[in-house]
């Protein structure tokens, strides 16, 4: 059986199973005894209360796992879009990943496929969704490719890859991939 557990499940799990047990509560409080105004007003008080609790929470986990803004401003960012992807498009760069527990590689080649050595390279690594597990590993050049130290767990991941080539043109690119569990 797989080990694979989604982030942020276990709180999730924790704050319902008091909620299926309040409903549950409420369900045979109910039955006994005939209903009230003071019942009616607990029960209509505890499921908006219930309501609020939720949203609160939820609230909480997505202003605390939000990464943050890509760019202060997207229409300053994206008025030397059409140039810089030109540009881009005009190197004929491929690039590839391949992730093995604890290594990453990185391949770029050029048009006619042969591995491309840039002037300089970045990389980000992390969750899609969450940017607690967030790493710039240190990308050596091999003669063939890039290589890094890397130890990722189970789940979805991307990598965003920002390079300059030898002539100072900008290349940058996002790969998503997936992490199988350990066996």
């Amino acid at each position: 059986m797989s080990n694979f557990q989604l982030p942020g499940f276990q709180p999730m799990f924790l704050l319902f199973v008091p909620l299926v047990l309040v409903v549950i509560g409420f369900g045979l409080w109910f039955r006994r005894g005939k209903l009230t105004g003071g019942k009616v007003l607990f029960a209509v008080l505890s499921f908006f209360g219930i309501i609020t609790a939720v949203n609160v929470f939820m609230a909480f986990k997505a202003v605390s796992t939000f990464p943050g803004l890509e760019v202060q401003s997207s229409y300053v960012a994206g008025r030397g879009f059409d140039g810089r992807r030109e540009a881009q498009e005009a190197l004929g760069w491929g690039i590839e990943q391949v992730y093995e527990p604890g290594r990453m590689s990185l391949t770029i080649t050029d048009a006619s496929g042969q591995p491309v050595e840039a002037r300089a390279l970045e990389a980000l690594i992390g969750r899609v969704t969450i940017a607690r597990d967030d790493q710039s590993p240190d990308f050596r050049w091999t003669g063939k490719g890039y290589e890094a130290a890397v130890d990722l767990g189970s789940g979805e991941w991307m990598m965003k890859v920002q390079a300059i080539a030898q002539d100072g043109t900008p290349f940058e690119r996002r790969l998503d991939f997936a992490v199988a569990p350990k066996s």
